[in-house]
């Protein structure tokens, strides 16, 4: 959603293929709403959102899922933002300074933020959570950019700074991803205890109301939010464990927003009356899907074995067979299309041949005549596992494993429920093989996930890649505002990571949001449709609910 701030949409695993909190543009082909300016904002109405699975901790820096940071993000605000067109602009700060070279910003704060409890926002507050992020009792995967800062000091209570040892081209937007904590509320204690995990207090557009586990989250607008009360009464999160209930749910009227399957945007929602309940968009998705293997279980340790497996799987029959066409083929972490993306990295078109004879270099023959390649007696044979309740990637898994087979690998498909799956397998390293998506940032750094720093449990390079030559590229990728350095760094990041196919990189699908076309403000921009929803509201006679469930 609009406030989850880009590097966190990075960090945190996509539940759908089709997320309708992508970013992208609008194809020229493609039929565009109508903005609303039929009629000024009132206030009414709540907005009914549905999710595959529940939060788990709704203290930003603490998690690790979509649900919790798309939850926690109606409720927290950074230092800074994005806007409709990717530009940086002030959200807690009204303004700020960056002085030598870029090693030092200063944060001018607003004077008018006030907690959800009535306590005001400072600079007291930033540092504190600055502090909370760093320190190493606290369980977080995203400390890293904050570990650079050199010294950190409160000039008084509406003024912050930092400064760097050497440039951090990221830095600025990285305090808009680091989403303020009340000091107030969480100083001297555990943060990992606390009970603002189930019940936060943020400064946010829409505030705590309650959590039933496993079945809704309810937020309520903040009426002395600083940058005016929503329209919107509050926001109703229900959790459906299964994307074809959640599309029932959808068509019967009961949700107001969803990201659309391939086979819902083009066939299942073509007639007349959901045209007139529901606004469809179509857009490139900023995420992309992949097959990521454990790099620390045989025989996944072997390039050979993984550029095999790549050659194995024919990325367009899933395209045209799971998205129906409404995608890209994937060859890296970056958008087709972008300024950041490298076209010409080493490709593996779909190749049985090929792949049987890197499987042989390997020493993987079928030397038994059962059908599966073994070596030393062994048999090429693994599990992949992803989450439940997305039958897009159950679809991709099913089409994998039928092209690896064709090659003598036998792959194992297992579907796990959201929570149990981060925790007990991917956070750990327990899998062999994962079916899983990250969104794609606007800035290019993709330190968290490759570096091989994050390569530890709980850490986003949860598949344990190390390579020395993509570390120092990250590292100078990151330390430079020069476009071109940065643009030569990450070009060859990529030709690195395709030829090492630590991921088999499948594709970037379209985003194919539905949303009730009674709620109006919507306005298709760059950043999507999701930027601006504090904003959205819903005309009086149109109102649906009367009050905050």
């Amino acid at each position: 959603m609009k406030r989850l701030p880009c590097l966190l949409i990075a960090l945190a695993l996509v539940l759908t293929l089709t997320t309708a909190c992508s970013r992208g543009t609008e194809p020229p082909h493609a039929k565009l709403p109508a903005a609303a300016s039929e009629s000024a904002p009132v206030p009414g109405d709540v907005l009914v959102l549905a999710s595959i699975g529940d939060a788990s901790n709704l203290i930003p820096m603490l998690s690790t899922d979509s649900s919790s940071h798309e939850v926690a993000g109606f409720m927290y605000n950074g230092l800074v933002k994005y806007d409709r067109d990717y530009n940086i602009v002030p959200d807690l700060a009204s303004s700020w300074d960056i002085e030598n070279d870029g090693k030092l910003i200063r944060f001018h704060l607003r004077t008018d933020v006030l907690w959800h409890d009535g306590e005001k926002f400072t600079a007291g507050d930033v540092m504190f959570t600055y502090k909370t992020i760093v320190d190493p009792k606290t369980p977080t995967a995203y400390a890293s950019d904050y570990k650079l800062v050199k010294e950190a000091r409160v000039v008084d209570d509406y003024t912050f700074e930092v400064t760097y040892d050497k440039p951090l081209a990221p830095a600025l937007i990285s305090w808009g991803s680091l989403q303020m904590l009340p000091e107030h509320l969480l100083k001297g204690k555990d943060i990992s205890k606390s009970g603002l995990a189930r019940k936060p207090v943020g400064t946010g557009p829409f505030k705590f109301k309650t959590w039933e586990s496993g079945s809704r989250i309810v937020l309520e607008a903040n009426e002395r939010y600083f940058d005016g009360k929503p329209p919107l009464l509050g926001i109703l999160y229900r959790i459906i464990p299964d994307q074809n209930t959640e599309f029932m749910e959808l068509k019967a009227g009961n949700i107001d927003f969803m990201g659309l399957t391939p086979l819902q945007h083009l066939r299942q929602t073509a007639a007349p009356d959901f045209a007139q309940k529901y606004n469809k968009y179509k857009y490139l998705a900023d995420g992309y899907t992949f097959l990521g293997f454990n790099l620390t279980r045989a025989p996944f340790d072997d390039v050979r074995v993984r550029r095999a497996m790549a050659h194995a799987i024919d990325k367009q029959e899933i395209i045209r067979g799971v998205l129906m066409g409404l995608g890209e083929e994937a060859v890296g972490p970056y958008k087709p299309g972008t300024r950041w993306f490298n076209k010409d990295v080493q490709r593996y078109p779909y190749d049985p041949a090929k792949a049987r004879g890197l499987l042989r270099e390997a020493g993987f023959e079928d030397t038994d005549g059962d059908g599966v390649v073994d070596k030393g007696g062994r048999p090429l044979a693994f599990t992949i596992i992803t989450n439940q309740g997305n039958p897009l990637r159950e679809k991709t898994l099913q089409i994998i494993q039928e092209r690896l087979k064709g090659v003598g690998i036998q792959a194992k498909i297992r579907v796990i429920e959201w929570t149990s799956f981060l925790k007990n397998y991917v956070d750990k390293g327990d899998f062999d093989a994962v079916l899983l998506g990250w969104n794609i940032t606007q800035d290019p750094d993709n330190h968290t996930v490759w570096h091989s720093s994050n390569a530890v449990k709980g850490g986003l390079n949860f598949i344990s890649y190390k390579n020395p030559e993509v570390d120092r590229l990250l590292e100078e990728g990151r330390s430079t505002f020069n476009e071109e350095e940065r643009r030569k760094a990450y070009f060859r990041f990529q030709e690195i990571l395709a030829q090492d196919q630590p991921y088999v990189f499948l594709y970037v699908p379209y985003a194919l949001p539905a949303v009730s076309s009674r709620i109006r403000g919507i306005v298709p921009a760059p950043a999507g449709i999701t930027y601006n929803l504090e904003k959205w509201y819903v005309p009086a006679n149109l109102q649906k609910y009367r009050a905050v469930p």
